[in-house]
């Protein structure tokens, strides 16, 4: 056997090893369980690794962006007419949130913590001086004394509304933004103040919770289940609130919107528990998108998030009382925060009732900057992008005995809306990039084997074909017929001399005499 012959037997005899096992592991999908058996079993809280580092502390900066509605013409509206506003901001603010006090719980199981957030003002990414720029907006104070005195007698009212414009309080103010955002020292709370010590004197939008946290939090560590990477046990103790209507309403469902599980589906709907609004609420996959060189999965609430309850019946457990529904759109919050009637939605009532809309002149919805939206890298759940949009609105009616509101329209009337948005740091995207080349090398290695395998045997082809042709080739030129017919001497002359009829290799040879 030549050595040409040993190579051919010896690449089909590799190309054949290849092909089986590699068709064998793309059938078994050994790498593909190990990888996701890998990221199911070892992404957890418990691994002291980089990404237990980034749950602590977040590298990807948050910005917090804070618009307000200026209102135009209030005399109009309090005789009556529509209000107009207009949009001013943004006024941008770099939020820190560490997790602190970090306590394993139940064999790592389970995780509390705490998560103070701070604020420090970013004047290049702003549109103005918080402390400089006023803006005229609703008096909330004096809203929320008005839908206390609700409950009072009707006597009671015009005693007070007497008093209140005495002291020369409007249902309008103006302030600067910060004193709106942060807080001032309320003339009409200073008052009740006075009488009831356990009532704040000073209002603002974010009055104490500029490095101060949502509520003590205990975590699932996804340790015992990998699909509960993430999830809230408890907050402030509860499994389950009760400020709402039923049950399901009431349920503390999902994370806190930090992080989420491995191996995330399209088809899956994500659960965030968000404090500020008191409840719970899912977001579906609407498209794949790339951040930073980054594949990922985006998430949005759907319009049945806030849809009205003759629309969607399980939102019938977000009306307080029972029975008292808003319209699509909005949710009324004041029962898990007291106080003047707050209402949220998204900005400019974006997927709200037209009749929201429409109540205000100056409101533009669109999906582009009023979506709350969450991109994440689906293999390891890590969020890539984040955008998280919602506005304040108080509602203003008329209240008996209080002369100045007899002629107002009952009104969602918008506050304010923040833009909350994070996006992956450069140096995160970078590392996150190289892991998911990894991960997709491993878990297409049975591939390349197949490839590597179909490479070889097009090769031994090739080479099988051409050495058989080099062969029938040299058989068909090296020997030619013998002819079995004697040449016929008598017709020779008789000087030439006699040949034996053969050629042999293309060459004729004498005959040899006797």
């Amino acid at each position: 056997m030549t050595r040409r012959s040993c190579a051919i037997y010896a690449t089909g005899i590799v190309c054949a090893h290849l092909l089986i096992v590699g068709i064998a592991l793309v059938v078994a999908q050994v790498f593909q369980t190990m990888i996701n058996s890998r990221l199911k079993q070892e992404i957890t809280l418990t691994e002291k690794s980089q990404m237990f580092e980034s749950w602590k502390n977040p590298p990807p900066p948050v910005y917090m962006e804070y618009y307000f509605f200026n209102v135009t013409n209030p005399e109009e509206f309090l005789a009556g007419g529509k209000a107009s506003v207009k949009q001013i901001g943004p006024y941008t603010y770099r939020e820190y949130r560490p997790r602190e006090n970090v306590t394993f719980l139940e064999n790592g199981t389970k995780v509390y913590a705490l998560n103070p957030k701070s604020f420090v003002f970013v004047p290049e990414k702003s549109a103005g001086d918080p402390e400089v720029d006023i803006v005229r907006t609703v008096n909330i104070p004096f809203v929320a004394v008005m839908n206390e005195l609700n409950s009072y007698s009707f006597y009671v009212r015009p005693m007070v509304s007497m008093y209140i414009s005495s002291l020369g309080i409007e249902i309008f103010m103006t302030r600067t933004v910060h004193e709106i955002l942060w807080g001032f020292k309320d003339p009409l709370l200073s008052k009740i103040h006075k009488l009831k010590p356990d009532v704040d004197e000073y209002f603002g939008l974010m009055w104490k919770k500029n490095g101060t946290h949502e509520g003590e939090f205990v975590f699932h560590t996804g340790e015992q289940n990998y699909l509960d990477y993430g999830k809230i046990d408890t907050w402030n103790g509860l499994r389950k609130m009760s400020w709402w209507s039923s049950n399901q309403s009431n349920m503390i469902n999902g994370t806190d919107g930090a992080v989420f599980h491995p191996l995330i589906d399209r088809n899956e709907l994500l659960y965030i528990f968000a404090a500020d609004l008191c409840r719970s609420i899912h977001l579906a996959y609407v498209e794949d998108v790339e951040v930073k060189g980054i594949q990922a999965y985006r998430f949005a609430p759907p319009n049945d998030v806030l849809m009205n309850p003759k629309e969607n019946p399980t939102n019938a457990g977000f009306c307080v009382p029972a029975g008292e529904c808003l319209g699509t759109g909005v949710l009324k919050v004041s029962v898990c925060r007291e106080g003047a009637p707050i209402v949220v939605s998204f900005p400019h009532f974006y997927q709200a009732d037209p009749a929201y809309i429409n109540a205000v002149d100056g409101l533009n919805p669109n999906k582009e900057e009023h979506e709350t939206y969450l991109d994440l890298q689906p293999t390891t759940g890590v969020p890539i992008r984040a955008c998280k949009r919602a506005q304040l609105n108080i509602i203003l009616k008329r209240v008996p005995g209080f002369p100045k509101t007899k002629l107002i329209n009952e009104t969602i009337f918008p506050i304010m809306f923040v833009n909350e948005t994070a996006t992956i740091d450069d140096n995160s995207a970078s590392q996150m990039r190289t892991l998911l080349l990894i991960v997709t090398l491993v878990s297409n290695f049975p591939l390349l084997i197949v490839g590597l395998g179909i490479i070889l045997l097009l090769v031994l082809v090739v080479v099988f074909c051409r050495n058989r042709q080099k062969k029938t080739a040299k058989d068909d030129t090296a020997y030619t017929q013998v002819s079995d017919k004697l040449d016929d001497s008598s017709e020779k002359p008789a000087n030439q001399p006699m040949k034996n009829g053969s050629y042999i290799a293309m060459s004729p040879v004498e005959a040899q005499k006797c």
